[in-house]
């Protein structure tokens, strides 16, 4: 029975219990002054931090993971940026009716682009980060200066641009650099996330520990779901003759507050139903124990095959997986398969309809998930030729793309693609089951790092992959392969493309104010500027869009109604006046593109008339 608190509410424990709710990752422990035992409690640092524009000094002694670099990492995740997204139709597949982005860009960047249209609306988040082998990190984030002047400028390239340093064991810096690219990533990331969304890291031995550590800080211990191990090969590894070779690899598993995770698929194929056994399909499985005789003696017995009379003994060190009454009832009840070899074993008749579950509940996976020879082989028979090492296997991404989102629907973001092996599980998974899952991929687009005649960065491959297999199983695919989206819309991280003067009005002379008339860069179509309007909205990246001409001009409908924008000059109030007939949610334009001062003066009160609900701005 509940006791009475006979005392006020406490006023700071509720306080802190709000404070972690919004920033999970101030929380800490320490000494409590008065009685000597540990409490909770607020590091009012990092909570300063949390609100601060520039780095925050005074850290004190307590439990907390910590690193050089550490405070420069929460800046670079808090830190704005002044950049957009641009559409690139001619490497998009189906650009205009495709659900499906290939963000091509720092992923940093573009986890911050995403906050305002997908904050909350992730289903699955799924990251193979770099394992810290040793190896450079491309990811750098100063957001000062671009990457290559800032390679020069400490020292990373020498004249000719070769990479100087690398993230090896040896860099005093090891770890805190591979943490400190990591972590801005993972906070933000997290805020994407739906209510019953999931995060899955890959990772080995190397930062195991500290991905649960810094996991652990950022979304809180009670969000830690489960962590999964699976056998990443079948032979041991020759460069390991002095220890024992590292066969597995793990995937682990963050939640938010409504996530379920149950486990691994059972591997459905597996039964079938070659007699036609009206109980349906089925598999043969293992019948024999896991005891000795000593142990369970009432498993240790002969097995006698009704029709021949044969006797099959127990194995010595497992026995029978069942006492006598219950192997007699199997007899009887025909779920016993007899083997044809002299020296075969009978084996237990396995139907479907009895699983209890569709799935394992385990959390080793030996067996199903595949190798990594099996990533390899399915990017060779894409490709015709090994153009891409050590890709995780497909099975084992689609299971988990099928587990996150049993339901066949959701976003799955993949913010280190690579080969694009999350975006193709998630195509073969909506195959299998005629599901209406998307995906986001991001991945950066490094040349150092493909070295192939044919394309120059691991963003090339993973989308000329995803093309590839799309088309594949669209091919293969017999039911729903009409509907199947295998389309994907190229977007590629750029500065902003406002002029820089359209920020810094004091940096302009006078002589150059008719230069400066139009606040958008030259370059930039107005499909760049509509996507900017996109990001800047909040709107979904991957809606229709069409484009139609009304009264000579240009204007693009989102979704149907949802939103409209011209962005050509020379716009008239009867045009204005035509787009607010339709009833748009949201209207845009550029803010020197009307006719006449007149023009851009009544443009708000036209809509006010005769579409009071639609939001107007100017870009």
């Amino acid at each position: 029975m509940e006791k009475l608190k006979l005392h006020t509410p406490d006023i700071t424990a509720e306080n802190i219990e709000k404070l972690a709710a919004l920033f999970p990752n101030c929380v800490t422990e320490t000494n409590d002054e008065k009685t000597g035992k540990i409490k909770r409690a607020i590091d009012f640092d990092q909570l300063r931090q949390e609100l601060s524009d520039h780095i925050v000094e005074g850290p004190r002694e307590r439990y907390h993971l910590d690193w050089p670099g550490k405070r420069e990492a929460l800046l670079a995740a808090n830190a704005p940026i002044a950049k957009t997204l641009r559409p690139c139709r001619e490497e998009s597949v189906d650009f205009d009716t495709t659900k499906n982005l290939f963000i091509e860009g720092d992923n940093l960047d573009a986890l911050k682009l995403l906050q305002e249209t997908y904050l909350g609306k992730v289903k699955l988040i799924y990251i193979d980060p770099p394992y810290n082998t040793g190896n450079d990190f491309i990811y750098e984030d100063d957001f000062s200066e671009d990457a290559e002047s800032y390679m020069t400028r400490s020292n990373q390239v020498d004249n000719e641009g070769n990479r100087m340093i690398a993230n090896t064991s040896a860099n005093g810096r090891f770890h805190s650099d591979w943490l400190s690219m990591l972590y801005p990533r993972l906070k933000i990331a997290w805020n994407l996330l739906a209510s019953d969304g999931i995060l899955m890291v890959s990772i080995d031995e190397n930062e195991f520990s500290n991905l649960r550590r810094i996991c652990d800080e950022l979304f809180g211990v009670g969000s830690f779901l489960i962590t999964c191990v699976w056998r990443r090969r079948q032979v041991a590894d020759s460069r390991n003759d002095d220890k024992a070779s590292t066969d597995h690899e793990y995937v682990v598993c963050y939640k938010k507050v409504e996530a379920t995770f149950k486990g691994m698929p059972i591997d459905q194929e597996k039964y079938s139903n070659p007699d036609n056994d009206p109980r349906g399909p089925w598999f043969s499985d293992n019948l024999t124990g896991i005891a000795n005789e000593r142990e369970r003696p009432n498993l240790h017995y002969d097995v006698v095959n009704p029709k021949t009379g044969r006797r099959y003994p127990p194995s010595p060190t497992r026995g029978w997986m069942c006492a006598p009454e219950t192997m007699d009832r199997l007899i009887a009840e025909d779920r016993i398969l007899w083997p044809n070899k002299v020296d075969g074993r009978p084996r237990h008749k396995k139907f479907l309809r009895e699983a209890r579950t569709l799935d394992t509940g385990l959390s080793s996976w030996f067996d199903d998930v595949g190798f990594t020879t099996e990533g390899t082989r399915v990017i060779q028979d894409l490709f015709g030729e090994k153009i891409f090492p050590f890709s995780k296997p497909l099975t084992l991404l689609t299971k988990l793309v099928v587990q996150a989102t049993s339901n066949g629907q959701g976003i799955v973001l993949d913010f280190f693609a690579g080969s694009g092996t999350c975006g193709h599980a998630v195509l073969a998974a909506n195959a299998a089951d005629q599901g209406s899952r998307r995906y986001v991929m991001v991945q950066i687009a490094d040349e150092s790092e493909a070295g192939h005649r044919d394309f120059k960065t691991i963003a090339d491959i993973g989308k000329e992959r995803l093309r590839r297999a799309g088309r594949k199983i669209k091919a293969e695919s017999a039911v729903g392969a009409s509907d199947l989206d295998i389309g994907f819309r190229v977007l590629k991280i750029d500065t902003s493309n406002m002029n820089d003067v359209y920020y810094a009005p004091d940096a302009v002379q006078q002589d150059q104010l008719a230069f400066h008339t139009d606040n958008i860069k030259p370059d930039r179509t107005p499909e760049d500027l509509l996507f900017q309007v996109l990001l800047d909205w909040g709107v979904d990246l991957a809606l229709p869009i069409e484009q139609q001409q009304i009264a000579g001009k240009t204007v693009f409908f989102v979704d149907g109604n949802a939103l409209a924008a011209c962005f050509d000059t020379h716009i008239t109030e009867d045009l204005v006046k035509e787009l607010a007939q339709r009833k748009p949610l949201r209207a845009v334009f550029r803010d020197s593109s009307y006719d006449s001062d007149s023009t851009k003066i009544n443009v708000a009160q036209i809509f006010k008339l005769l579409s009071p609900e639609t939001e107007v701005k100017s870009l």
